[in-house]
């Protein structure tokens, strides 16, 4: 029998804007394309839209250092092209600079997307809603102390820690093509978190860590889940190991809430990720974690083919929101970088041999089912006093965000805005990524 679960979806039509400087393969564009679709498909209906909280240097301060964040706060590329000491001689102390360039606005790109993984941390906590997305968030890689894999501040660790004030046990999933590494230090040591990520690894492929023998330490010894695997992994294969895995995890677990990352560069094709997922074999990882009926959060990712990543997530809401939607693409101011198929499920021709064998693969399971046997059975905690919340209403007044209430639907001038702000930031990138990536769909 289904479940109605109750979603709430979280977008700032500002986020989109953002761009990490020309070549880079981080597109924010990918959010205003991916929104564009789920309203055009008419998800919104099933589901409540919420303009998020912007989150302060406060709220980051509860994971990164002092230090770190007034960096942050105060570069600028003004600053560093003008070569000023103060600001330039940290660059490489904070790996801010090259695959992590400062941009213009790079604070507030990072408020956005880690305000509304908080403000859905905080719904599920107060059973506001069982189900919240947020495709802006799911950078993993950043670190206390430094960026990292074009990720600034960590909104996954951020969110975690707000769950952990109402409930004693949360599981992260990342499906990402690489090792959520972030957040598996952040939580190394606690059994209060367990993480579980589904990765390439070997070859010196980023970041370098996520091997199977990573299991935690001291009290959080067996409570990181590593899976590593090679190239070309297809969707048979994929669902293999992931769906055994987080099945005996939630028997050994027992988590209250669940955090989950869909970084779209599994998706085969993708202009950095030597995955052979299909958007359907990446949808059945989501749809397999909601039917566990545990309140989750939903994050984004990497995906670096911009036209594949706002299907994946689409096609993904849809299953979130439990609607049906056509495979062919209904009209939106984006129609033509669908070309020339304009179907949300584009036929996978992947070039990339499968090099996960059934016997690799069985040897990996075996692995994690040993690993979760020496795990304490649904570690307790002793709740003690509990935080007060960030009084997020208050915070806004004094940001003088917009004056519609945030926690309505999002009015038609939002839609409008994305409109206007389509080709704000096209440099000819979208050409490059066709240019660059032998795409599924050809």
């Amino acid at each position: 029998m289904t479940i109605d679960r109750r979603v709430s979806y979280f977008y700032n039509a500002d986020v989109g804007n953002f761009h990490y400087g020309a070549g880079h393969p981080m597109k924010p564009q990918r959010l205003a394309v991916t929104h564009s679709l789920v309203m055009n498909y008419g998800l919104d209906k099933k589901m409540k839209i919420y303009r998020p909280y912007k989150a302060s240097a406060q709220d980051m301060l509860r994971f990164h250092s002092d230090e770190y964040i007034a960096y942050l706060q105060q570069v600028t590329p003004q600053n560093i092209q003008c070569n000023s000491v103060a600001y330039t001689k940290y660059l490489a102390h904070f790996s801010v600079g090259e695959d992590c360039p400062v941009f213009d606005g790079l604070f507030d790109f990072c408020a956005m997307y880690t305000g509304a993984s908080l403000e859905g941390a905080q719904k599920l906590n107060h059973n506001h809603s069982d189900i919240c997305i947020n495709w802006s968030g799911g950078l993993h890689h950043a670190k206390k102390f430094e960026a990292s894999g074009f990720c600034y501040v960590n909104d996954i660790v951020i969110g975690i820690l707000e769950l952990l004030k109402y409930h004693p046990r949360v599981l992260y999933i990342d499906i990402d093509v690489h090792h959520g590494d972030g957040v598996q230090e952040a939580f190394y040591l606690t059994d209060r978190v367990m993480t579980a990520s589904f990765h390439k690894y070997g070859n010196y492929f980023f970041p370098g860590t996520g091997d199977m023998y990573e299991l935690g330490a001291e009290s959080g010894r067996y409570y990181s889940v590593n899976v590593p695997l090679k190239e070309g992994i297809d969707d048979q294969s994929y669902f293999q190991v992931f769906k055994p895995i987080i099945s005996a995890i939630m028997d050994f677990y027992r988590p209250t809430a669940i955090v989950l990352q869909c970084g779209a560069d599994s998706l085969a094709g993708d202009r950095l990720g030597c995955f052979s997922l299909s958007t359907r074999g990446h949808g059945e990882c989501v749809k397999f974690v909601k039917e566990l009926n545990v309140p989750t959060l939903v994050v984004g990712g990497g995906g670096y083919t911009l036209r594949n990543v706002a299907r994946c997530w689409t096609h993904e809401t849809s299953l979130l929101v439990d609607q049906d939607i056509a495979n062919d693409l209904p009209p939106t101011e984006y129609y033509d970088f669908f070309a020339p198929d304009f179907t949300l499920h584009p036929e996978i021709n992947s070039r990339q041999d499968n090099a996960n064998s059934k016997q690799y693969l069985e040897l990996i399971v075996k692995h994690v089912f040993e690993n979760l046997k020496m795990c304490q059975h649904s570690p307790s905690v002793q709740m003690v006093h509990t935080p007060p919340d960030v009084d997020m209403e208050e915070i806004r007044q004094v940001q003088k965000e917009e004056n519609s209430d945030p926690d309505v639907r999002m009015s038609q001038a939002d839609d409008d805005k994305l409109v206007e702000s389509k080709n704000e930031f096209y440099d000819g990138d979208q050409d490059q990524d066709k240019a660059d990536v032998g795409t599924p769909e050809t």
